[in-house]
């Protein structure tokens, strides 16, 4: 602002300021508009990024509004190719594994992990309180779908599909139809993995509850190993197969399996199978275009316990061939993975 001063005497001094002009006026409202515009697109631009957060990526709701107990069609659109730098503003999928216990469901979890843009928080209903009821079980759902579940998995911003995995004896039976209905409401693609060889998949988890208690590598229990050392540790245990209950116990199995694909059948889904995933790469490439993901190579560090013909893997291996020759199980015997 500009003054002048008027001289009295030696000892007094004034200041007086000269007369505002129009012009000077109307610059101080031009930039007091111009904050004022600067501070609600920033205000604006906070409450997108909050609306994003809670786990819109990508969705788009009908513009107009549902009837009153209906639920809004969904649209999701198609996600383009994208680089670490700029996969914030893409959308994100939402998926869960839904697999049984020593099917593989792990080490196909690592192998989706090793996506750049893929954030798989683990098995996350293995813990009683998150699945005592529905309601648990769909506050937890909406917790991980709202990218509120953090994990060393999880990728923040970079994510491009997000989930985890869910085994069938943790309440997604007992509880379906309203997770089919939240999966359709929310967009939740279904990964099914299992197991074709049921009796490889019943030596894994008789070794693997063994363990839990003999702890055979140096008094630490692992589901999972990264090193050959340490599956021949693991491996050197060889169970007894109950072959009373072997033909029930594979039949229990077999329908638990038909069932899961019976009950989410609606929902959009995919159905893998360990050995195929093992034998077949390209099965790889068929997941990431599931998830509309771009094509990454994916690896993992775990490495496969039991290997070999499973006659090497059972204690009493005479009484379950026995049992199953001749049965619409023998097939179990002499297949590999």
């Amino acid at each position: 602002m500009a003054e002048y001063i008027c001289l009295l005497n030696k000892d007094t001094l004034i200041i007086k300021p000269l007369k505002k002009s129009p012009l000077f006026s109307r610059t101080i409202a031009l930039w007091f508009a111009m904050m004022c515009g600067v501070y609600i697109y920033g205000a604006c631009l906070k409450h997108v990024g909050n609306f994003t957060k809670l786990g819109f990526h990508g969705i788009q709701v009908i513009e107009k509004p549902p009837l009153e107990g209906q639920i809004p069609t969904l649209h999701y659109p198609n996600p383009e190719s994208f680089s670490r730098g700029e996969c914030g503003s893409n959308p994100v999928r939402f998926f869960a594994i839904l697999s049984m216990q020593r099917s593989g469901s792990g080490w196909f979890e690592t192998l989706l992990n090793s996506h750049i843009n893929v954030s798989s928080n683990g098995e996350i209903f293995s813990v009683i309180d998150r699945r005592k009821n529905v309601s648990t079980v769909i506050q937890t759902l909406e917790k991980v779908y709202n990218l509120d579940w953090f994990t060393s998995a999880s990728k923040n911003e970079c994510s491009a599909a997000v989930g985890f995995k869910w085994m069938l004896n943790q309440g997604l039976i007992e509880h379906h139809r309203e997770i089919v209905e939240y999966f359709n409401h929310r967009g939740v693609s279904a990964i099914f993995l299992f197991r074709r060889n049921l009796l490889r998949r019943m030596v894994s988890v008789l070794a693997n509850s063994y363990d839990r208690y003999a702890k055979l590598l140096n008094g630490t229990h692992k589901s999972h190993v990264h090193s050959e050392q340490e599956a021949a540790a693991l491996s050197s245990y060889k169970p007894m197969i109950n072959s009373t209950s072997l033909m029930m116990d594979l039949k229990e199995a077999e329908t638990a399996v038909v069932r899961a694909l019976e009950y989410f059948d609606s929902t959009h889904h995919m159905v893998l199978y360990y050995e195929d995933l093992v034998t077949n790469h390209t099965k790889l490439k068929d997941v990431q275009e599931f998830l509309g993901l771009p094509q990454m190579e994916l690896t993992s560090g775990q490495v496969k316990i039991h290997k070999g013909p499973l006659s090497d893997s059972v204690n009493n291996w005479d009484d379950v061939n026995k049992t199953l020759s001749g049965t619409k199980y023998e097939r179990f015997l002499h297949t590999d993975y």
